[in-house]
Formats: structure tokens, C-alpha cells, sequence
């Protein structure tokens, strides 16, 4: 394979978007794994007591996760941040205005294969949500085992990220004031491994488990997709019904997360790597659908307002599809 090299005249500036996106990936696969390599250096090292000291504070600090977590504007406004926006880059648009007395449950769609635009719209200050949305506050919830690592718990709590349990979404929804938005990544882990190029397909159809917290709570539910969110990765052919997707279905079931075996392109040169390829993303916040609180939804409430959000997130998808890029004749396949 011809590999294409990077030019060496590249302007600072999109060197810097590089090493932004860079840290991101590497914090994403591998920050964790290193921060639990630390921990446990420091056990059985000379520094045993940095770790007992920290398995206290883990220990007390257990819940915080659940409860709305410990994000900070300090870590939410690095200027690296900027430069992993610009990258892409990454664009929020929305609908409508946002009543900051209520509070949210955004479905976020499509997974991708690491959420990019998730993480540069609701964890970073760059894209103007708060502009675009005052009086709203955004937590996104990921997936509770991400929040057992030592010191990276911390590291992505101050980012704004909480668990996905539902005691986790109840919390942020219960705001009594509103204000609150818990963004929700509806397809999980499982969709990533249908985050090919071109590829629509949203896996939505059984996970009504949102629908169900949204009213309890009385939530506004919006729809939300993310454009260009599939485009930034290729993945290794894997249909349904073959080897490597059982596999992968399997490992899914074992751990909790999915393996997409992804690549992209390299730091120096364009051909490989796990770099993600540099395509916009147009993150399009749809209106929102009015929500009364039911403590007990029954099946068929349940049902109701699912179909609902299936159809305005079809609405929103074809109303905005042409502008950014996507054939009049393409459309969202719901699995």
C-alpha cells in the first residue's frame, strides 16, 4: 500500500489541531488502562500510601458519578479543546430555543465509533452551546464502568461526563428548577458497529428504556444527529450474521462495550492509523417533543412516545439531510 505522507509545510495551527485530537484518542483507548497501571504501581511501590490515600477518597467520592458528578469550567475551557473542535471541525445547530425552566433528555444519534461530536458539543465550551442554549446545562452519560478507573474518573467527571445508570439520569432530570439536559447516546455501544461510512442505521428500535425516564420525570425529549459522525473512521467489513460481527456481539455482552475494529489515518501521513479522518460534523439539535410527567407510564404510553420520537428524529434527519451532504434518496434505517 502507498503510504501518502503529511506535507512539511503545514501551518502550525492544524499542527496543533493534530496533537489536540491526538490526546483525545489516546485518552479515550488508552488513558484509562495507564491511570489503572499508576494505581496499582503505587501499591506495590514505595508509594503504597498515595494509594490508600486515593482508595479512601474513592470510597467516599463512590457516588459522585450518579449524582450530577464534578465538572469544571477550567478543564471545559482548555484552549486544546479549541484546536479538537477546529480539527473537524465540529458545529452545534439548533432548531429552536430551549425553555431553561425545563429540563431534557437529548437522544444523541449516531454513536460513531468514539462520539466525537458528542464529546466536542457537550464536554467542551468551543461550540457555543451555552450561547445557543442559555440557562442549560449539559451532563453526558457514558457508560458506569468508565467511572471505576482511578484518577481517569476524575479526569472525565471534570469534563462534564456522568454514569448512564438510571439513578444517574434520574438525578439530572429531577433538577427542580429544570436547566438540566442529560444527553444520552441511544444506539450505545452496540451501534458503533454499524459506524461505517454512509452508513444510517440506528439502533433504537427495542432501547425505549429513555422514553420511559423521560416521562417519569416530565423531560422534554429532543431529538439530536449528529452529521458526519459515521464519516470519520472506516471499519473492517462486519454484516450481521457474520464471524467477526458474532464475535464482536459477543465480546459486547462480556464487557459491556463494543470492539469496532476501526482505523483511520496517521499522524504524519494519511494512509493508516487510529487518527480520525478530518470531516465536518453538523450537530443538529431538533425541537423538542412536550413531555407530561407519568409516574407509571403503561407499555402503551411507553409506545406511544417512542414512535413519536421516531418520527420527529426522521423529521429532523430529512429536513437537514441535503444540507449536509447526504442524497434526497438516503434515509434512516431504525434496527
Amino acid at each position: 500500500m502507498k503510504v501518502e505522507f503529511a506535507p512539511l509545510n503545514i501551518p502550525l495551527a492544524r499542527r496543533a489541531q493534530t496533537a489536540a485530537v491526538f490526546q483525545w484518542v489516546f485518552s479515550f483507548l488508552l488513558l484509562a488502562q495507564c491511570c489503572c497501571a499508576i494505581f496499582m504501581i503505587f501499591v506495590f511501590g514505595d508509594y503504597w500510601f498515595i494509594a490508600a490515600v486515593y482508595a479512601l477518597w474513592l470510597y467516599l467520592d463512590w457516588e459522585t458519578p450518579q449524582t450530577g458528578g464534578r465538572r469544571s469550567q477550567w478543564v471545559r475551557n482548555w484552549t486544546v479543546w479549541r484546536y479538537f473542535k477546529d480539527y473537524f471541525p465540529i458545529h452545534l445547530i439548533k432548531s429552536s430555543d430551549l425553555d431553561p425552566s425545563q429540563n431534557y433528555l437529548f437522544g444523541f444519534h449516531p454513536h460513531g465509533v468514539l462520539v466525537a461530536g458528542a464529546f466536542g458539543n457537550f464536554c467542551t465550551e468551543y461550540t457555543g452551546f451555552q450561547k445557543l442554549f442559555p440557562g442549560l446545562t449539559p451532563y453526558l452519560h457514558i457508560l458506569p464502568f468508565w467511572f471505576r478507573c482511578p484518577f481517569f474518573r476524575d479526569y472525565i467527571m471534570s469534563a462534564g461526563l456522568v454514569s448512564a445508570s438510571k439513578k444517574s439520569v434520574s438525578h439530572v432530570l429531577s433538577h427542580e428548577k429544570g436547566g438540566n439536559v442529560a444527553v444520552i447516546v441511544i444506539g450505545g455501544a452496540e451501534e458503533s458497529l454499524d459506524a461505517h461510512p454512509e452508513s444510517l442505521t440506528l439502533n433504537i428500535l427495542k432501547r425505549k428504556g429513555f422514553i420511559k425516564v423521560a416521562l417519569k420525570h416530565g423531560a422534554q425529549l429532543v431529538p439530536v444527529f449528529s452529521f458526519g459522525e459515521n464519516e470519520l473512521f472506516k471499519q473492517i467489513a462486519n454484516p450481521k450474521g457474520s464471524r467477526l460481527r458474532a464475535w464482536q456481539e459477543k465480546l459486547q455482552k462480556i464487557m459491556g462495550f463494543a470492539m469496532p475494529l476501526f482505523h483511520g489515518r496517521g499522524i504524519f501521513q494519511y494512509s493508516f492509523g487510529l487518527m480520525p479522518y478530518r470531516k465536518p460534523i453538523h450537530t443538529v439539535v431538533g425541537n423538542p417533543i412536550t413531555v407530561k410527567q407519568n409516574l407509571n407510564p403503561t407499555l402503551d404510553e411507553i409506545d406511544q412516545l417512542h414512535e413519536k420520537y421516531l418520527q420527529e428524529l426522521q423529521n429532523l434527519f430529512d429536513k437537514n439531510k441535503e444540507k449536509y451532504g447526504i442524497p434526497e434518496h438516503m434515509s434512516l434505517i431504525f434496527t
